[in-house]
């Protein structure tokens, strides 16, 4: 197993971003590539900076507090008298712990809540509350390797549902333009059937303006085929002329 995965394993994955990075994979790609310290995770707290220390060989430093503090482990919950199911703290939730639709009531799955509370800073109605659910225990203390695992597996399937709904949302895309072209190809060259029966089923002011106008169309064809030593044939079509 590699230092990077080995990293990720020590992580809360919490996927709170507040260690600067956009998941717990990304912050362990960093530390690997010496792009980040060991102190910046704040769930982890100074048990899971130890944890970090101790696979880099580095010093177990402070926690950043540029990155927030150690604190005990909280989950959130939406005030229903509040939500306007505007479905933005759905769109934010990493473990997809947030259910609800469009202009209806949001819930929270607590046992898929990571307390990351990146739903809060989206909610425009500030209808999402914070309750402290460990008491005085922080960091590695509050969390445990099967909720981390738990946290993991959610993100996971949460990062496969995106990448297949934006793959279906490219092909209907595609397939809009596909059909829009080829109705603007069909409606720039229409037949002369086409022309004889949009003018059939016109409004009787428009026949008697588009009648002999077709008519007089038709002539001029017939001639410029004559001219060109063609003879044209009402039953059998064009046939060349003597």
């Amino acid at each position: 197993m590699s230092l990077e995965q080995d990293l990720l394993n020590a992580l809360p994955q919490t996927q709170c971003t507040r260690c600067g990075y956009p998941d717990c994979a990304g912050y362990a790609r960093a530390i690997v590539q010496g792009e980040a310290r060991i102190n910046q995770c704040p769930p982890g707290g100074q048990a899971g900076i130890e944890r970090l220390a101790a696979l880099t060989g580095q010093p177990a430093l402070p926690l950043n507090a540029e990155h927030g503090v150690e604190a005990p482990r909280t989950v959130v919950w939406i005030d229903e008298n509040w939500c306007i199911g505007c479905t933005l703290c759905i769109e934010a939730c990493p473990t997809d712990a947030i259910v609800g639709t469009h202009k209806r009531m949001h819930t929270v799955i607590e046992p898929y809540c990571t307390g990351c509370e990146l739903c809060l800073p989206v909610c425009p109605v500030d209808c999402i509350l914070v309750e402290n659910v460990s008491g005085d225990d922080t960091g590695w203390k509050a969390w445990s390797g099967e909720q981390a695992d738990l946290a993991r597996s959610r993100y996971a399937q949460r990062q496969q549902r995106l990448v297949r709904a934006q793959t279906e949302h490219q092909s209907q895309q595609a397939a809009k333009a596909r059909n829009k072209l080829a109705h603007l190809n069909d409606s720039r060259t229409p037949t002369r059937e086409t022309r004889r029966a949009s003018t059939a089923n016109a409004p009787s002011s428009k026949r008697r303006w588009l009648g002999p106008r077709l008519a007089l169309a038709d002539e001029r064809f017939t001639h410029h085929v004559m001219m060109m030593g063609i003879m044209v044939s009402p039953i059998q079509g064009a046939r060349p002329g003597p």
